[in-house]
């Protein structure tokens, strides 16, 4: 089996102002695929080849380099770009999602702040994790292609949603403002989205 890079469901002009399209063109099209791609080369001829990603991930930890910054490429990136929406459709945080957050953070606020500040944080490049970890949402980051998925980085849960901050992913609009780049990103956040993937992995727990 290969992985494909994934068609998105807008053109890369849609999130202006908040992320403009000539990153959106170079962060899919070289990126994403060149992560893509590299993964399909690392895994061919291995038994890594009849794995779902998810699984590869779980195991990337005992693999090379190619394999674990590849597979930690792909899938961070197919989150992310589900996890947007353009800001004409902007899709409101539901009650029971935000119930969620301020039962695990206290308030949204507050929630929002420490996901800010994951973010912020990440020294070099890296993402931001919103995480269900063992039913309960917790905020963490990683380094580089990391993954929380991925065994023993320090990260652990399964990510509803990510941001990317690496400097490809805001450097032409932003410069060295990551703060401003990260701020815009709640313009964009397709919540409807982010629940569907919330409900999908509770329901896993029930069977």
């Amino acid at each position: 089996m290969s992985f494909k890079l994934p068609k998105l469901s807008y053109s890369y002009k849609d999130f202006e102002p908040y992320i403009d399209r000539k990153t959106m063109d170079i962060h899919y099209n070289k990126h994403h695929g060149t992560y893509t791609e590299n993964l399909n080369k690392a895994i061919s001829g291995t038994d890594m080849m009849n794995l779902s990603i998810e699984e590869i991930l779980r195991r990337s930890y005992m693999e090379t380099p190619a394999i674990r910054n590849n597979s930690g490429g792909f899938y961070n990136h197919n989150l992310f770009w589900d996890i947007l929406i353009p800001s004409s459709e902007y899709t409101e945080i539901s009650s029971f999602l935000n119930e969620k957050i301020q039962k695990d953070f206290d308030s949204f606020d507050s929630f929002k702040k420490k996901f800010t500040t994951a973010a912020s944080n990440r020294f070099g490049s890296g993402w931001a994790w919103l995480c269900v970890k063992e039913k309960k949402l917790t905020i963490c980051s990683t380094a580089n292609q990391d993954n929380p998925i991925m065994s023993g980085i320090g990260c652990e849960g399964v990510p509803i949603l990510g941001l990317d901050v690496w400097e490809h992913a805001y450097y032409l609009q932003y410069q060295n403002r990551r703060l401003d780049y990260i701020s815009s990103f709640w313009n964009i956040i397709n919540w409807k989205k982010v629940e569907e993937n919330y409900k999908k992995i509770i329901n896993n727990f029930h069977g």
